[in-house]
């Protein structure tokens, strides 16, 4: 057994300290390797210990070696995937041979000298999920390597990957693949459109290089022990529905961590890294590189999914170990946030106008967290393959939201090329500017009202930039999630007396709360649902717990003293849920004027058509309301019967089908002269608001970034013309509607682009 298995942890220790004093020595690159394989080889009593780092072209080039032949420094490269060393790299996981030679993939050196050697044993240098090189122990004579022993090289590995690093930083290793550094283009998804520049800010917790190494391994077990007890109480209270979530993570989710956080092997790995000198946050790292680096290669998508797990476990524990077990620090300036995924509270605790724009790996274009950036006006891609393992915190991007491109450490000329994006951008926001006073209406005449959708003040900001003739959707809930507690009656007051203030006269439409699905506020407790999207959510809680709803309500009442109050109730499925929600409304107008409060000077009371149900009782339900809402991305996601939180089916079905539309149509017409408005992100994309005037809605509520570019399109549009013509459409079975509906614009000048 060797000196530094796990088995004698004293021996690792000793290693990892003669580690750490090359790192502060005053030499060059090539003398500091040369002298941690030297260290490393005598304490392992291996007879060959070698390092090789991966170039740029991929290829891994033999850097520092004790035991093969000098001359062989930087003249041995192994092509990608050549030799046990490229096995090594390939398959992202230790190799260990008796017999090295009769290995089929055993690929020989003449140069090196290494035909007396029988035995190999090789580990990936792992950084951030990326291998960037190769740490081999060579002996004469044939033996099996222990797994303590595959163990100890793995930690070592860890080590010299922070040490590479930093020798990286010197310019020394700048062909060699240490960080990414080549400019690279991803092509994902938008999940919100618009250009932006700036640097990378890594939503999952990052470990500085000084905290690889400890004095006390005692000390950081028992840091280790407390962070994991604190990890594990902390997700069966989050399956107990007794504290926060993160960014409403769903309980088959939190049961998958849990199940995995009392994973054996798992604790083994983390425990062995810190009995043989590492902290506990480089411990974690270790086995979250690993984690992510066997994820990036894995074909089989079980696997996948369940390292994506550990990983997202490895960063929790992360950061309890930092003492930040949710809470994020203000986001330096120009900062791109770049995450597997997030959720909409997550991203509402980043400071309000310093993220630029955001990268997922994931995500999904109707994700409540997509609905904020659209608010925040940031552009968002999503579905970027192998995102976390490209990029690098710091790195300069460049996100093109229009195109869904993103330019991770462009170059100059890919920089000056986009510079006319930027400038174009800058252009098209003046012509917007230019037609915001302009009366909103088409070329035939016809008013349509564009209202805006809000959450955060920042949005209530655009009304005056935007010319929207008022907010259509006033999203209560952000204030719920973004709060530790419940917020009381006084701050919610002056919340909606601010945005009734802000809008300086026009209608704000308030959307009672909309908690439930991904929404989730962190005071609340949550149970188990198969489909939270269709489960205990909005106005079904609202019913259920009408101290909360009249609690609003009659800040609600309170904030529109003297003047108009419009109050819609989200997915109403049947008529008596408006009526009852109402009915609360009325008690507390009831209460403040027994209370002697002025009130709201009109009332107005309306219904989101989220569920089917009410979609076919619209004219039942029209009769009672004052205005009705289409809320298109519950009602589409429920028509097809697609969650629009899932990537793979979120964008499969399309509202310009002829199923959609004809839906829509029926809605329109079954609310007679009740005024309807359709609400969502399809109403801020002029070619989809080009179908809905066609079907005959005169009010839009959209995203800010959306009214500009639907004004531009309805003032180019024959409203009446295209009218006849998409009824033609409908009544052809065989027609790609959104094809004719290009083709429509055109041949006729409307633009929708």
């Amino acid at each position: 057994m060797s000196p530094v298995s796990s088995g004698n942890a004293g021996g690792s220790r000793v290693l990892l300290r003669r580690l750490r004093d090359v790192m502060v020595q005053d030499v060059d690159t090539q003398t500091r390797l040369d002298r941690i394989v030297a260290q490393i080889g005598t304490t392992m009593v291996a007879d060959v210990c070698s390092i090789y780092l991966r170039r740029s072209d991929g290829s891994l080039e033999l850097f520092a070696t004790e035991g093969l032949s000098r001359d062989a420094i930087h003249r041995t490269r192994m092509k990608a995937g050549e030799g046990l060393v490229g096995l090594v790299a390939e398959g992202v996981e230790p190799i260990s041979l008796a017999d090295a030679p009769k290995h089929p993939r055993f690929s020989y050196r003449p140069e090196t000298g290494e035909d007396p050697f029988q035995s190999f044993m090789g580990v990936p240098v792992l950084r951030s999920g990326r291998v960037v090189g190769v740490l081999v122990v060579q002996n004469r004579y044939a033996r099996t390597y222990e797994d303590d022993e595959i163990e100890a090289l793995q930690l070592i590995a860890t080590v010299l990957a922070e040490i590479v690093s930093v020798e990286d930083l010197t310019g020394a290793l700048s062909e060699f693949q240490i960080k990414p550094t080549t400019p690279e283009t991803l092509k994902g998804k938008a999940y919100s459109r618009g250009l932006a520049s700036g640097q990378a800010l890594l939503h999952d917790p990052d470990v500085e290089p000084t905290r690889y190494l400890s004095d006390d391994p005692v000390a950081e077990e028992q840091r280790l022990d407390e962070a994991l007890a604190k990890l594990r109480s902390g997700l069966e209270a989050l399956l107990a529905g007794d504290v926060q979530t993160l960014g409403g993570t769903s309980f088959e989710v939190l049961e998958t961590f849990h199940l995995l956080s009392q994973d054996r092997s798992w604790e083994r790995r983390l425990r062995d890294g810190v009995k043989n000198g590492l902290t506990a946050e480089a411990s974690v790292e270790q086995v979250r590189s690993e984690h992510r680096a066997r994820m990036t290669s894995a074909k089989d998508g079980y696997i996948r999914d369940r390292l994506h797990d550990l990983e997202e476990l490895d960063n929790r524990l992360l950061r309890y170990l930092s003492g930040d077990a949710g809470d994020r620090k203000e986001a330096p300036e120009d900062s791109i946030l770049v995450a597997r995924d997030i959720g909409p509270a997550e991203l509402l605790e980043y400071g309000r106008g310093r993220i630029k724009a955001i990268l997922l790996e994931e995500g999904s274009p109707s994700s409540h967290a997509a609905i904020v950036a659209k608010a925040m006006g940031v552009p968002m891609l999503g579905q970027l393959p192998n995102l976390l393992s490209r990029v690098e915190a710091g790195d300069t991007i460049i996100v093109d939201g229009n195109e869904a491109q993103a330019y991770l450490r462009p170059d100059r000329m890919v920089s000056q090329a986009l510079h006319s994006r930027f400038e174009a951008q800058s252009a098209e926001q003046e012509l917007f500017a230019s037609t915001k006073d302009l009366p909103s209406k088409t070329r035939d005449g016809q008013t349509i009202q564009l209202l805006l959708n809000a959450g955060l003040a920042i949005d209530l900001e655009q009304l005056e930039t935007t010319g929207a003739s008022g907010v259509g959707l006033y999203r209560t809930e952000f204030q719920f999630m973004i709060a530790d507690s419940l917020p009381r009656l006084d701050a919610q007051t002056a919340l909606y007396t601010e945005a009734l203030d802000l809008a300086q006269g026009r209608p704000v439409t308030f959307r009672t709360l909309d908690l439930g699905g991904d929404k989730v506020a962190a005071y609340m407790p949550t149970e188990r649902e198969e489909n939270p999207a269709m489960g205990w959510r909005a106005v079904r809680m609202g019913l259920d717990r009408p101290g909360l709803s009249r609690y609003q309500l009659r800040a609600l009442v309170r904030a529109a003293e003297g003047r108009l109050l419009r109050v819609m109730f989200p997915l109403v499925a049947v008529v008596d849920e408006f009526h009852r929600a109402r009915e609360l409304l009325e008690k507390e107008l009831a209460w403040a004027r027994a209370n002697g409060r002025l009130g709201p000077t009109r009332v107005e009371t309306g219904a989101m058509i989220e569920a089917p149900a009410l979609a076919w009782d619209t004219a039942s339900i029209a009769e009672h309301a004052d205005f009705l809402s289409i809320g298109t991305n519950d009602l589409m996601q429920f028509f097809f019967a697609a969650d629009r939180g899932t990537a793979k089916v979120a964008d499969r079905y399309d509202i310009l089908s002829r199923p959609a539309l004809t839906f829509l149509k029926h809605i329109r017409d079954s609310a007679g002269q009740t005024p309807i408005s359709i609400c969502g992100e399809h109403a801020g994309r002029p070619l989809e608001a080009m179908a809905m005037i066609g079907l005959g809605f005169t009010r839009l509520s959209m995203p800010a970034g959306g009214i500009g570019p639907v004004k531009r399109m309805l003032m180019s549009l024959d409203g009446e013309d295209f009218s006849k013509t998409l009824t033609s459409l409908l009544r052809k079975g065989d027609v790609h509607l959104r094809n004719a509906l290009k083709d429509y614009a055109k041949a006729h000048s409307v633009v929708v682009n």
